[in-house]
């Protein structure tokens, strides 16, 4: 396990508890919605049918999303790094498969899934060259990978030394990749020609990149996220959409 892995695993462990209770009754409220801002599937649509479908979440934290999938007809397969995060899954449903890994390592077959999706999940959270080739390897020819991250403009934008969100930059554009602020996960944030780059090396035909603005009066739980007058203004969040070639 690469040390990043290890080190989100430990923060994820840590901070269930506190995470689910900060903002798990509204992803259960709303559970088909992409982002901080919980804009509805319905208005985006991002995943299309879902019927007799497999499909794999990479990071589903308490599997509110891949709980709802199953009244859609999908067979969703949840899985995360963290064991803590997978104990609030199995307490909600107790027979959708859970998979305890992190998604840089797969234990999966190949082509084994039609989609494969995270809503700021593993994908935010994992080396892409590594992640996006165990992806590629699991998604059958045809199938789709969508995945919801922060938008780099908010990481160019904050101030770390004053901790809040600005409208200036305040790093340079060659400073966006591996991002270890604070004491929170470690993450990773792409430019979009490095994650065009990356999506082809690997096999994918880009279908969209959907970036988020916060809807008018939308309201959110993730207040530390990004505030919603400033993500109403600008994107703090972006969804990529990519089919298996």
């Amino acid at each position: 396990m690469r040390d990043h892995v290890r080190h989100n695993r430990a923060f994820w462990d840590a901070d269930s508890d506190d995470y689910q209770a900060a903002h798990g009754e509204a992803l259960r409220r709303a559970p088909r919605a992409w982002g901080a801002f919980r804009i509805p599937e319905s208005e985006l649509h991002v995943l299309g049918d879902l019927h007799d479908v497999d499909v794999l979440e990479l990071g589903c934290g308490a599997a509110q999303w891949s709980i709802a999938l199953l009244a859609d007809g999908a067979r969703s397969v949840g899985l995360d790094v963290s064991l803590a995060q997978l104990g609030h899954a199995r307490a909600a449903h107790s027979e959708i498969p859970l998979v305890l890994a992190s998604g840089e390592q797969l234990p999966f077959p190949d082509a084994r899934f039609d989609i494969v999706f995270c809503d700021h999940g593993a994908l935010s959270f994992c080396d892409p060259d590594v992640i996006l080739g165990e992806c590629a390897r699991v998604i059958r020819a045809g199938g789709r990978l969508a995945f919801c991250a922060t938008h780099p403009l908010l990481y160019l934008t904050w101030d770390e030394d004053g901790q809040r969100q600005t409208r200036r930059l305040q790093i340079e554009y060659r400073e966006l990749g591996r991002m270890a602020l604070g004491d929170g996960t470690i993450d990773w944030t792409l430019p979009p020609g490095a994650w065009i780059r990356t999506l082809r090396a690997h096999g994918f035909a880009i279908e969209d990149c959907i970036e988020l603005c916060a809807p008018p009066g939308a309201t959110t739980t993730y207040d530390e996220f990004a505030p919603p007058r400033w993500a109403r203004r600008w994107p703090a969040e972006w969804i990529w959409k990519a089919r298996r070639l």
